[in-house]
């Protein structure tokens, strides 16, 4: 018989329906042994996090530095900049309105370790280095690699770099529903689930709002710089919107965006250059999404969100989030780093994270891939011949 697939948002939406579910069921020893799975789980994802970092950043900044030109700088340019104004949207809007429905949902602050129920036994994994330390190397290696043509730590950092992947992919993401069962088994069963449950689904509105607006205002200045309806524009962008909504890749979504790009007009070598680097190191959607949870669960838990933190977070972050896309879940597994770095996420918000992140997965993808049309569009305007 055929063996049926049960994608990854199925299955946390699952986990979350039986954490909230058998929270009001299971007694306190059950509780205890999910939580002691994910107190070692967390301690291996924490150990993990630097090798991530190293292992996807350091390959691509080593690739994207091998390509020379003015047109590389502009390309990586707009894209983070665009970066970091989508993620400055979701913070501002979020600043706005996000405190009313956080206050407006009762007791809706989450469980702090101290407070939280104590496993059997933990078990310490001590990461190798910091976060910082990692993304400092993923640069010194990228750029020395790039500069200095070393073909074998090349290969040696390509190697890391699938090796990181299968880890990720038949490791972390397997067992991700079961540690977000775990963490929604507990907070049921300490009573904060069904607030935390009914703040987030408010959320999830804003951010799809959000993401409309993100594709707006790049189409519009897309087109007013080239002169033409930005309205048509984005409608022909839509194909791809739709297949990154489908595959939840920007990778996969590359030969539908490229063709509808060139539709819009965008020269063969632009758009050649354009796409398939703007799935890499184009974020908008993803940072505007993280953001904004994140920004929640500062709120949800009292830790600071003042404007000079979030815009060091999201600084990094759109750094980190480079060759996030080539693997299931990647920008968020990559902005585990600087949650816990410089908002100080515990595992358990960390957990929440990956959770939201991955219930609305596809459509920061279909904005990130929508918007690398309207990157193509600029860059062929500035470097049309």
């Amino acid at each position: 018989m055929k063996r049926i697939r049960i994608g990854l948002l199925p299955r946390i939406l699952i986990a979350i329906l039986l954490g909230v579910l058998l929270g009001n069921v299971l007694t306190l020893p059950w509780v205890r042994l999910f939580i002691t799975f994910n107190s070692i789980f967390s301690q291996f994802l924490g150990f993990m996090i630097p090798l991530i970092i190293v292992g996807l950043v350091a390959p691509a900044i080593a690739d994207i530095g091998s390509k020379v030109g003015r047109l590389l700088l502009w390309a990586v340019g707009l894209a983070y900049v665009d970066t970091i104004l989508a993620g400055l949207l979701g913070y501002g809007v979020g600043s706005w309105l996000f405190p009313q429905m956080v206050e407006a949902g009762q007791n809706t602050t989450l469980t702090t370790e101290a407070e939280a129920l104590l496993p059997f036994f933990e078990i310490k994994i001590p990461p190798l280095f910091d976060v910082m330390a990692a993304l400092v190397l993923s640069f010194v290696a990228g750029l020395s690699i790039a500069y200095c043509h070393a073909p074998t730590l090349k290969q040696g950092l390509s190697e890391m770099r699938k090796l990181v992947e299968i880890i990720i992919q038949a490791a972390i993401i397997p067992l991700l529903p079961l540690y977000i069962f775990g963490i929604f088994l507990e907070m049921t069963f300490t009573g904060s689930a069904y607030h935390i449950l009914l703040v987030f689904a408010k959320i999830i509105v804003v951010i799809f709002v959000l993401h409309i607006t993100v594709l707006l205002y790049e189409f519009v200045i897309a087109g007013g710089l080239t002169h033409r309806n930005p309205l048509k524009l984005l409608w022909t962008m839509l194909p791809a919107y739709f297949m990154a909504l489908g595959t939840s890749s920007s990778a996969a979504t590359i030969p539908v965006t490229l063709r509808q790009t060139k539709k819009n007009g965008v020269s063969e070598d632009v758009a050649s250059f354009a796409v398939p680097l703007c799935a890499t190191i184009h974020m908008s959607g993803s940072m505007m999404k993280i953001t904004c949870c994140a920004l929640t669960v500062c709120l949800m838990s009292g830790l600071p969100y003042d404007f000079p933190l979030f815009l060091h977070f999201m600084m990094l972050l759109g750094v980190c989030m480079v060759a996030g896309p080539g693997v299931p879940g990647g920008a968020i597994m990559a902005a585990l780093g600087p949650l816990a770095s410089i908002l100080g996420f515990s595992p358990d918000q960390q957990a929440l994270m990956i959770a939201l992140y991955i219930a609305m997965d596809s459509f920061g993808t279909a904005c990130n891939v929508t918007g690398d049309g309207a990157i193509a569009l600029v860059l062929d305007k500035l470097f049309r011949k």
